[in-house]
């Protein structure tokens, strides 16, 4: 019988290859049928003689043959063969047209939305990364995490608490944030008042999710946190950046903003500012809060690393005495591992059920056993005893690495002392100094986040955040030392 298919498949089908024999040859009949090489009605070769074209076994093409019938790629013409199935549509593709290769990586043939010429977090590589602000996770003890996720497990199990559940996060991790905000930090708060994140990003997006519409601005200072930007605009805002000084924002760049545009939220770090680590003095936290009640704003109040203070008592965040204007996002994640992903907002009962909405859209849930194991180490007060050990720690680590600048970049670099935070804003004596480090990190072995990163418009003060935290005394000089000789 002719058989007027070109057998093709002898090229793209490798016995060395880790995928079964007989999957290679379903897929390679389905490409030629989606490319227009096989047409409805085309029938095929016989088992045995495209076996011994391919050089393997008859029951391995009968296999592959079986599975495609049933598929309904290829239907069984008794006597004479197996032919591609007549209800296929014809794929309006020519004939000619090249087939992909097996392992040819896929390309999208669809409009979607790009990512950015420069990704929001520094991708894995070779060299020392210098980050903007994370713990040191090899000092969290292991066994702790251990022991909390078997408690938990347990605990849920004996409850059937495996389930889907309340998209505001698990109740025992609730109560925990609830108490902890309560205690600590003064806001008024119940676990009604609180939904679990997938950490502080994740917060930030959901908020941005609730407060926007295409087209409302949202006030940022000139150097700010780059993915909360990001969050922002991918809703559809109008960003507008406000001035920024030792005192934290400017509220009179902002209240102009607000004259000329529909703001919809301001977003602020005041606790340590991203990334300058400056305080929002008192008397501008006010100010900002009845400029949100002037023009019906929302806060977005980051307190991402409220633990660590080393100067003094930290001030109040916002929303303990505003709770009404501030939606109040912090993590955990600081205290524990950034890698767990456990994060919180604090805000009025009404915008919590608003956010367990959203959860449910692009979440469902969050990760039942982390948030309990979470509240397990809260509960037991082993988060409070790790907390006071690193505390001791970083501070330390600030004393050293502000030692170790001085030596190695003291006549290049100014700094203030950070009062709280992880990490250190650097300024330089001249942009072009700052060009030189950057285009020579990569060859002296480092990667850190780019100054123009936190600047949300030209002309705003250019400088690297460095994290200290993260790194021991003998590593960040070793960091110091290798920024020192690009310059040298």
């Amino acid at each position: 019988m002719l058989r007027p298919w070109q057998i093709s498949l002898s090229q793209r089908i490798d016995a060395a290859r880790s995928e079964p024999v007989y999957m290679q040859i379903i897929q390679a009949v389905i490409r030629d049928i989606e490319s227009g090489r096989l047409t409805s009605g085309s029938y095929l070769p016989s088992s045995r003689e495209l076996a011994a074209s391919l050089g393997v076994n008859r029951k391995t093409v009968v296999l592959a043959y079986e599975d495609l019938i049933a598929q309904g790629w290829l239907s069984s013409a008794g006597t004479r063969g197996t032919m591609v199935s007549t209800a296929l549509p014809d794929p309006g593709l020519p004939a000619s047209r090249d087939v992909a290769e097996p392992d040819a990586p896929a390309q999208a043939e669809y409009r979607f939305a790009a990512a950015p010429a420069s990704p929001l977090a520094l991708p894995e590589g070779p060299g020392l990364k210098l980050d903007e602000g994370a713990p040191d996770g090899r000092l969290f003890p292991i066994e702790l995490l251990s022991r909390a996720y078997r408690a938990a497990a347990q605990r849920l199990t004996r409850r059937n608490g495996l389930q889907y559940r309340d998209p505001r996060g698990a109740p025992a991790l609730r109560e925990s944030v609830a108490e902890m905000l309560k205690s600590q930090r003064g806001l008024p708060v119940t676990a009604d008042n609180i939904c679990i994140t997938r950490g502080s990003q994740n917060s930030i997006f959901l908020a941005a999710s609730l407060l926007i519409r295409p087209g409302d601005a949202v006030i940022v200072e000139e150097l700010t946190y780059e993915p909360a930007v990001a969050a922002f605009a991918a809703r559809g805002a109008k960003i507008v950046p406000v001035g920024l000084d030792g005192d934290g924002i400017c509220l009179d760049d902002v209240e102009a903003a607000c004259r000329r545009n529909r703001v919809a939220a301001v977003f602020v770090t005041p606790h340590h500012q991203f990334p300058t680590t400056v305080a929002l003095r008192p008397e501008r936290r006010l100010r900002l809060l009845d400029l949100a009640r002037q023009f019906g704003f929302a806060v977005i109040e980051d307190d991402y690393d409220h633990e660590f203070h080393f100067a003094s008592q930290p001030l109040l965040p916002m929303a303990a005495y505003a709770p009404g204007r501030v939606i109040y996002a912090g993590s955990l994640s600081k205290l524990l591992l950034p890698a767990l992903r456990v994060g919180y907002i604090a805000a009025p009962v009404e915008v919590i059920e608003a956010l367990a909405h959203v959860v449910s859209l692009v979440d469902g849930m969050g990760n039942t056993l982390t948030e309990n194991a979470a509240a397990e180490l809260i509960d037991s007060g082993e988060l409070s005893r790790h907390a006071r050990k690193v505390r001791q720690v970083y501070a330390q680590r600030r004393e050293a690495f502000a030692e170790a600048l001085d030596a190695t970049l003291g006549d290049h670099v100014s700094y203030e002392m950070p009062p709280g935070g992880l990490a250190f804003w650097l300024r330089f004596a001249s942009e072009q100094t700052l060009d030189r480090i950057e285009a020579g990190a990569a060859g002296a072995g480092l990667r850190f986040a780019s100054s123009r990163s936190f600047m949300t418009r030209p002309g705003a003060a250019r400088g690297l955040r460095i994290g200290f935290a993260s790194l021991d005394e003998q590593e960040a000089r070793r960091a110091l030392q290798a920024l020192r000789s690009i310059l040298d």
